[in-house]
């Protein structure tokens, strides 16, 4: 495939994105970070209406731009993001459904690897065996180190990036909840594996907005939208 830019999907000019980009589901949210978080931030990207900003935090350079929802949709944004502008490390700061009983709205879960009932991973790991998505270990230190700094508590641990958000299948659920998940979302296994396959670093941070067990409990749209201030500290603190 062409590494030309713009792509189909970015607009963005040649070096328009900063080395690290923070990458929530919600192009809204990429929105919020950049106005409540970023120094004089740029907009470099809207098709699709798929926002994307570059600024400073701190003085360092950092993007944001959304990435959709599904391992289909962020696997096209990453790939791009890694392979033709050049990108280095993508940090997902995400929702999650929290599978762990212990688990409330609001806690930070780490995802170390990303299980997976999609089929992405088979498209570029085609080992004689099943490919096991990871996150980037370096990044997992400094986001470990960047909790510990900021007070705030991150759990770290194994959870599943899901094709399906309405099933009825409870037995698989309960399976995942035997096999120690922390949590589900439907992202980080592409996010990973794009990562692998480039030579490059990701990891996939989320807040717990909802629980798979219990439907009464879940955060407003608008919540999801602005309240993750401390995933987001977190994140910007690694740079």
């Amino acid at each position: 495939m062409s590494s030309s830019i713009p792509t189909p999907h970015i607009t963005a000019k040649a070096n328009a994105f900063a080395k690290t980009v923070l990458m929530p589901g919600d192009p809204l949210r990429a929105k919020f970070i950049a106005e409540n978080f970023l120094e004089t931030p740029k907009k470099v990207n809207e098709v699709r209406g798929m926002l994307g900003y570059t600024g400073t935090y701190n003085g360092s350079p950092v993007s944001v731009m959304g990435s959709g929802m599904g391992c289909a949709s962020i696997g096209i944004y990453s790939y791009e993001l890694f392979n033709f502008y050049k990108v280095d490390s993508i940090i997902r700061v995400g929702s999650a459904g929290s599978i762990n009983m212990e688990l409330e709205l609001g806690d930070i879960i780490m995802g170390t690897g990303a299980c997976t009932d999609s089929n992405y991973p088979d498209a570029f790991a085609r080992c004689p065996g099943k490919f096991a998505p990871t996150a980037s270990f370096e990044l997992m230190l400094k986001a470990h180190k960047a909790a510990e700094a900021l007070g705030s508590k991150i759990h770290a641990g194994n959870i599943l990036s899901s094709d399906v958000f309405y099933n009825d299948d409870s037995v698989g659920t309960n399976a995942w909840l035997r096999m120690g998940i922390l949590g589900v979302e439907m992202e980080a296994a592409a996010l990973y594996t794009n990562a692998a396959r480039a030579g490059k670093q990701a990891l996939c941070i989320c807040t717990i907005s909802d629980k798979v067990f219990d439907r009464t409990q879940h955060m407003t749209a608008k919540q999801r939208e602005t309240s993750f201030t401390k995933m987001i500290e977190i994140a910007l603190a690694m740079l």
